[in-house]
């Protein structure tokens, strides 16, 4: 994947995570909470992902 598409994933990820969480936490069901945190740190992680590749590439860039 490239970098634009992690930081899209990434953001997609943290947004239904955050959905999920609050419905979850709305409705009282604890599961549905957690794995809306869990899809938010995934989306963190993406994020970070493509933010790497692009300074990695700026670094090969620049060389």
């Amino acid at each position: 994947m490239g970098s634009i598409n992690d930081k899209i994933t990434g953001a997609a990820n943290q947004a239904a995570g955050n959905v999920k969480q609050s419905l979850g936490k709305a409705i009282g069901d604890k599961q549905m909470e957690t794995d809306g945190i869990v899809q938010d740190i995934k989306g963190d992680a993406q994020q970070a992902i493509g933010k790497a590749k692009d300074a990695l590439k700026k670094v090969v860039d620049n060389t």
